[in-house]
């Protein structure tokens, strides 16, 4: 940066001792960085961190934030994990002060190429897979970012040391792309878009706002990876510069949406199978390329269909060849939390989604399903409309347990809805109170043989669990013991 040793000390200051700030840090102290760091909790875990951070060299406050220091820094990095109202940041916005997020601070320090995954729902499985399969070509690739159930590490961890992999493929949150600045992957992927996180945005245009980001800095030479199925993705890429490409359920043929002179898809399902075309614009490809039977994928669901096009896609212009696509496809496992399969007890097949924490990936879920379901909605509130699900429960959910922080809101707003709408059987609704545990009971004493016990709950896990995945620990535990 040109304005190394010209500012006061500290060159980098980093708000936040989570992983990433942890890593960011770390990174910020290889390149010679003076570094100061500061967190308001004083737990132990980050009490060790700033320990570690201090015999490296750094300056770490504890149980605040000193927003001069902070000010003075020629680079603030931010942690994804602070919220955009956090009295730290307010104090330094109406300084003039900018800051960054911690990956674009850690791409800085990439000299291959970049994948950037972003979207409501699907973006770890797309993100991972992407990555797999690149690997299963022979590809060079290290895969980081708000990658969750300790699958991969923040996007600095892939820095420190100096990454030599060809390609990056990091998944990126609306929290970190809202603070880019310098970020600019070579391919974008936008998985879908849906409302999400209305507990820490004003509302969806806001939290599109800042997904948004990920186009900010556009290159005639930028790849974009769109759902060709949700307008709404396509319409966020505007008028970015770079080429366009689309994945979509239907082929080119009878691929719906013209608007806009879209081009027709490159990923898509012919007669049950992946497919990709990307002549002319792809030299050396053939028409189409078949890639494997959707029955080959180890995936439940048909939202997973998509991930998998998307990921394909993305894997063959990052220069994966078909063989080792088709290779990559095959042997990709469900990952934890995102409906995965734990147990089958007594012929029922409990089904753990604990990652579909908004409306639109518990609606995608239960869609995806074609056995009669038992379903658990509830958790923390994050200030979404339930009345939506109404629709895609009505003669697929045999019965759905509300429970939780969220639980009244949900019967209400679905007992509502649901006796609008036209579609039967109508579910019954059941609210438990007294936690997840009694929760999944109820759900396990009204499953019969043949029915999926569901876990999409719609809503984060805050008001009993420390995150989504030791909820999703938690159901798979009890699905084992074989409760009810």
């Amino acid at each position: 940066r040109g304005d190394r040793g010209q500012t006061p000390s500290p060159a980098v200051s980093i708000i936040g001792l989570g992983a990433s700030g942890y890593a960011a840090a770390r990174l910020a102290l290889e390149q010679g960085e003076t570094v100061h760091a500061s967190d308001t909790s004083t737990d132990a875990r980050t009490a060790a961190r700033a320990r570690d951070l201090e015999a490296m060299g750094a300056r770490v406050d504890l149980g605040h934030h000193d927003a001069d220091r902070i000010a003075a820094a020629g680079l603030v990095v931010v942690s994804p994990g602070i919220p955009p109202d956090a009295p730290v940041l307010r104090e330094l916005r109406s300084r003039g002060v900018r800051w960054v997020s911690e990956p674009d601070f850690a791409v800085r320090f990439h000299s291959g190429s970049l994948i950037a995954v972003t979207g409501t729902n699907g973006k770890t499985t797309t993100s991972t897979l992407t990555a797999h399969l690149l690997e299963a070509a022979g590809i060079s690739v290290a895969l980081g970012g708000n990658v969750g159930a300790n699958l991969a590490p923040p996007a600095s961890e892939l820095a420190l040391g100096g990454s030599d992999s060809d390609w990056w493929v990091l998944e990126m949150s609306s929290f970190q792309l809202a603070d880019v600045s310098e970020f600019s992957p070579d391919i974008g992927v936008v998985t879908n878009l849906a409302p999400d996180h209305l507990d820490r945005y004003p509302d969806t245009a806001a939290y599109f706002g800042d997904k948004a980001r990920l186009f900010l800095n556009a290159r005639s030479s930028s790849r974009w990876v769109l759902n060709g199925d949700d307008p709404a993705t396509i319409e966020l890429a505007g008028d970015a510069a770079g080429t366009r490409y689309l994945f979509a359920e239907s082929p080119p043929e009878s691929f719906g949406s013209k608007e806009g002179n879209l081009p027709e898809p490159s990923a898509y399902l012919r007669e049950g199978v992946l497919t990709l075309r990307l002549e002319p614009r792809l030299r050396g490809a053939p028409a189409e390329e078949s890639l494997v039977a959707r029955g080959d994928l180890r995936l439940l669901g048909d939202h997973n269909v998509q991930n998998a096009l998307a990921a394909s896609l993305t894997a063959r212009l990052a220069g994966a060849g078909p063989d080792g696509i088709r290779a990559g496809l095959r042997s990709f496992q469900p990952l934890p939390h995102r409906l995965a399969p734990v147990a089958e007890v007594g012929g029922v097949l409990w089904v753990d989604d604990s990652k579909a924490t908004n409306v639109a990936a518990a609606r995608s879920a239960v869609a995806s399903l074609d056995r009669p379901l038992v379903l658990l909605l509830g958790g923390r509130d994050k200030g979404e409309d339930f009345r939506p699900l109404a629709e895609t429960l009505g003669g697929r959910v045999r019965a759905a347990i509300v429970y939780g922080e969220a639980g009244p809101r949900i019967e209400r707003e679905l007992a509502q809805a649901l006796t609008e709408t036209v579609a039967t059987p109508i579910p019954v609704l059941v609210t438990v109170d007294g936690g997840f545990d009694r929760a999944v009971l109820a759900a396990g004493s009204l499953a019969r043989a043949g029915d999926i016990v569901l876990l999409a709950p719609a809503c984060s896990s805050y008001d009993e669990f420390e995150d989504y995945e030791a909820r999703g620990r938690r159901f798979a535990q009890l699905a084992r013991e074989g409760v009810g």
